[in-house]
């Protein structure tokens, strides 16, 4: 099996880094990707690479639509930045990244100001606060934010409990903003426990971390919300799972998490997966094998070396 790591540079900073690394495999049905992020130990990446095999082996189930709606996803930048990016999209959803380290909550409305300017009235935003808040003051944040018009706050509080505690206080104090289940789902070990407390009103779904399209599908059924598909900030190979899950959804009420590729300044593919008109075309990936994507070698050993750890735990 060939095997070589990708290092693709950032337009800016995300999720505090500026590089993203990651592992390109080749197989029976041709290239797939394993890519947890670094925090990730063993028994979490073992998930990612579950997916990264049935991309290898198996392929995708038989998608129901052809292209499938997406939002522009705005890091957490200045106010200018993040209306230039929302405006040159052709997107008309937005999903701001908030609650930063070191950013004050007149830095997240700022931006989601803007965001809500480059859309227009009818644009539809969403933010992302990556369980940073505790419960009051993700209530305090979202009536303020709410003012703007939300279509759903991603994770406010980092577990399912608190965000069924959050729904419930939003409701007293009369704050119309849905709640969307990311972490809670692909990270808590129990992603049926946000339905059991009620605890968000969308479901979040990302195809590595969840172990495959096929699981995510069978995750879908069982959860019975409606679902988002978002990246995990993969290459537009990862990114190719993610579009053949929204593909194969029965129904598709959100713009999808997957325009994640136009953050990059290079791809893995000399044709990137990258939105135009707010929608990504349902379609296979090349790799371009001479590309500039490719890390030094050491990085490639040391992915490698995580592998062999990781795919021990998923066994």
């Amino acid at each position: 099996m060939d095997a070589v790591a990708y290092a693709l540079p950032l337009r800016h900073r995300f999720r505090g880094i500026t590089v993203r690394q990651g592992l390109l495999l080749r197989g029976p049905r041709g290239w797939a990707e394993w890519s947890p992020f670094a925090e990730y130990g063993p028994a979490e990446a073992g998930q990612w690479w579950l997916a990264t095999q049935e991309a290898l082996t198996e392929g995708f189930p038989a998608p129901v639509r052809d292209r499938v709606p997406v939002n522009v996803t705005i890091p957490a930048v200045d106010p200018d930045t993040a209306y230039h990016l929302t405006a040159g999209s052709g997107c008309q959803t937005a999903k701001v990244k908030i609650a930063d380290p070191g950013q004050s909550a007149t830095d997240d409305l700022a931006r989601v100001e803007a965001v809500r300017a480059a859309l227009g009235p009818s644009g539809k935003v969403r933010v992302d606060a990556n369980g940073a808040w505790d419960v009051e003051t993700a209530a305090t944040r979202l009536a303020q934010l709410a003012r703007v018009g939300l279509e759903y706050a991603e994770q406010p509080c980092a577990s399912t409990e608190e965000l069924a505690e959050l729904r419930l206080l939003l409701a007293r104090r009369g704050v119309d903003v849905l709640i969307a289940a990311d972490e809670s789902i692909r990270r808590s070990g129990d992603p049926e426990r946000v339905v059991e407390l009620d605890a968000a009103d969308v479901a979040v779904l990302k195809v590595q971390p969840l172990g495959g399209v096929r699981r995510c599908l069978e995750l879908a059924e069982r959860l019975g919300l409606p679902v988002v598909v978002s990246s995990a900030l993969e290459s537009s190979l990862g990114l190719a799972a993610g579009v053949a899950l929204a593909a194969a959804l029965p129904a598709l009420p959100f713009a999808c998490g997957l325009n994640t590729a136009a953050m990059f300044t290079a791809d893995v593919t000399a044709t990137p997966l990258i939105a135009e008109q707010g929608y990504l075309p349902v379609r296979p990936v090349e790799v371009d094998e001479n590309g500039p994507w490719r890390a030094e070698p050491a990085v490639t050993e040391d992915w490698l070396d995580r592998l062999s750890r990781a795919s021990g735990a998923s066994q």
